[in-house]
């Protein structure tokens, strides 16, 4: 199948400027360079069925200024395949601490059904029995996302590379947070898009180690 790609974006609130890195630009069909992204290209892709939904979070977005973004949903290329991708953000803020727009990652992942909470549960369990920091937040990825192990981990290296952090460090940081969210996991997801998002912060601060053990 085609490899799992994760991509990044940056959206400004004032004049609605997007910004797409190759990959973003790549998932859509496009070569890097050869056009440059708009609020109506972005929605020209959408799936019919999901593009009225999201037209409306976009512009949620931009009216309420929300701290983080993760909407499911269905793009369809320029040659007509349709992909599955997961859009994850958090807020951009000027010099002066106002948040002036949203930045984050598409997910190319494969269509999934959502897991019931049974399996949820039965997913998490095995997370534990993954021996390395960064397989178990592979797992968590997998988790709260409903993604491959490909593809969370390609979501580790982007984070990793764009931070200019060690995957290990990040890791551990990301799994730390999961398990303080572990016990409302089903209601966390939008709490853990933003930790995902800013773990590179904490991750500088910490020992590289990660215990999800109840104390």
């Amino acid at each position: 199948g085609a490899p799992w790609r994760v991509g990044w974006y940056q959206f400004f609130f004032e004049d609605r400027r997007w910004e797409w890195s190759d990959e973003v630009l790549r998932i859509h069909g496009y070569e890097p360079g050869s056009v440059t992204p708009t609020t109506e290209l972005v929605l020209s892709h959408k799936h019919p069925d999901d593009r009225e939904r999201v037209a409306a979070s976009i512009d949620d977005l931009v009216n309420h200024r929300r701290t983080t973004f993760s909407i499911r949903h269905r793009i369809v290329d320029t040659g007509g395949t349709v992909h599955d991708v997961v859009v994850v953000g958090d807020r951009i803020r000027d010099e002066d601490g106002e948040v002036i727009g949203n930045r984050g990652f598409y997910i190319d992942v494969a269509p999934a059904p959502a897991p019931s909470e049974d399996a949820i549960t039965r997913q998490v369990a095995r997370i534990t029995e993954r021996r390395s920091v960064i397989e178990q937040t592979k797992g968590m990825l997998m988790v709260i996302y409903g993604i491959d192990d490909a593809a969370a981990f390609n979501v580790l290296k982007s984070l990793s590379q764009v931070h200019n952090i060690k995957l290990g460090l990040l890791a551990a940081q990301i799994a730390t947070d999961f398990c303080a969210l572990s016990e409302t996991l089903i209601g966390a997801r939008a709490r853990f898009d933003q930790d995902l998002l800013t773990a590179h912060l904490r991750a500088a601060k910490a020992d590289g180690h990660a215990d999800c053990a109840t104390p």
